[in-house]
Order: C-alpha cells, then structure tokens, then sequence
C-alpha cells in the first residue's frame, strides 16, 4: 500500500473528486479527516469505507471559513498524532459571466472557497510541517481554467491564483523538504455545475466554443489516480507542478 500510516486532510471530500480521493487513500492505507459541509454525505462516506486498510474520520466544516480551515488541521495532528498531507480540492464554479458582467458578490463568494481557503488551509499546514521538522505534501486541484477560457472570469482567476500559489508555496519551502503541487481536472463528473446556478448566457455562449472541444469527461476516480501519484514517494522529486488530467484537452 502506497499511502500506509500517512495522515491526510482532504476538502470537498463528500462527493465527486473528492470523495473519489478520500475512498483511494484509505484503500492505500492512510488515515483521512474527511472534510465537507453536509453531514449526511460525511457520515455515508465513513460507513461505506469502514472495513478499508486506513481510517477515516469526518469533519464537519466550510471552507470560506478561517477557523474551520485551521481547526481542520488541528483535528487531523489530535487524531492521528501528526500532518503528512494536505488535499485542497472544495471548490465551486462561479456563473460563467465575463469581466464586464461580473458582480462584487460573485467575486466574493467563489474567492473564499477557492482562494481564500486553500490560502488558509495552506498557511496552517505549513507552519505544521515545520514544527514537525520532516517535510510534508500539499496537493491543490486547480482546473483547466486556470489556462482556458472554459469558465467565467472570476472562476477561471481564481484557479489560477491558486496555481501561482501552489508554484510559490513549493519554491519557499522546498529546502524543508515541503512540496506543493496542484491537478488541474478537466471535464470531469462531478457536481460543481450545482454550485453554478443559472449561468450567464453571454458568458455561456463564449464558453461553451471551448467546451465543446473537450474529451468525453472523465471520472472522479481518474483524479484519484493523479492524488495517490502525488501523495506517494513515488512523486518524491515532483515539486511545482501541475498535472493536467484532462484527456489531452490542453494540447488543443
């Protein structure tokens, strides 16, 4: 098993991707807090996952918020007695409108969970590797937003300023044996269009040019696959990077 004895944090960890992680590494032996909003969907996971090789704990917890963030952490070193990983991957879509349609509420609510959280998320995570003094992983899904124009204006800069963040994280801190790489999905089944809400048709229109050429849309499970690569030492010398898991759609 590639991940034995590991103690990782996964967000968003209640469906799609997430889930798809959370159900990989416990089956590779880690210890999981799985974090997501919805309870109902938490404790379901845990039951279905209970007889695996690894362990997994549900945490109730939003990630626009600052205290669950850092309490989140907090959980996984009091459970598990330490933090090898952390897995930023909540994350919501915003309507798909351009710059000129853009709204301050839209801009608000998307940068907290996609920026804001994972920054925090980070930052504590950090300051919990280097006390521990042995290194440690951070894995960011960002998305092929972050390199086309397959989403709104808000969505796609906030996948990108956490793509910059995930290369900056891992050239501050790799002399403490720290690294920081990102997945950028591209159309996968999940249900981050729920988080979308009736899309901005202008915006959609322009969008849906570059939607179309995508692959057929790949599964949670493919992204799991790129997870485990990056959480095992099978990645030891993979630092920065981001791997696009998208069928080939950014080589068009």
């Amino acid at each position: 098993m590639k991940l034995q004895g590991k103690s990782i944090v996964v967000t968003g960890a209640s469906s799609g991707m997430g889930r798809a992680i959370v159900e990989r590494y416990v089956r590779e032996g880690a210890n999981v807090i799985a974090v997501a909003r919805r309870k109902e969907r938490l404790d379901e996971l845990v039951a279905s996952l209970a007889n695996e090789a690894g362990k997994v704990i549900a945490f109730q917890g939003d990630v626009s918020k600052l205290e669950d963030n850092e309490n989140m952490i907090d959980f996984a070193v009091k459970e598990f007695g330490k933090l090898d990983l952390l897995v930023n991957n909540a994350g919501i879509m915003d309507d798909m409108s351009p710059i000129g349609d853009a709204t301050d509420d839209m801009y608000e609510r998307v940068m907290r969970v996609n920026v804001y959280g994972p920054m925090c998320a980070m930052r504590k995570a950090v300051k919990v590797f280097l006390e521990q003094g042995n290194g440690g992983n951070i894995i960011n899904v960002v998305s092929e937003g972050a390199y086309h124009t397959c989403a709104g204006a808000i969505y796609c800069a906030s996948k990108a300023a956490l793509t910059s963040m995930t290369k900056n994280t891992a050239f501050m801190y790799m002399e403490h044996g720290i690294r920081c790489n990102a997945i950028a999905p591209g159309g996968i089944a999940t249900e981050i269009a729920t988080s979308m809400g009736m899309p901005n048709m202008a915006g959609y229109a322009r969008a849906k040019k570059v939607i179309e050429c995508s692959p057929a849309p790949g599964s949670g499970e493919q992204i799991a696959g790129a997870a485990t690569f990056l959480a095992s030492e099978d990645s030891s010398y993979v630092n920065g990077d981001v791997l696009m898991v998208d069928g080939g759609w950014c080589s068009m």
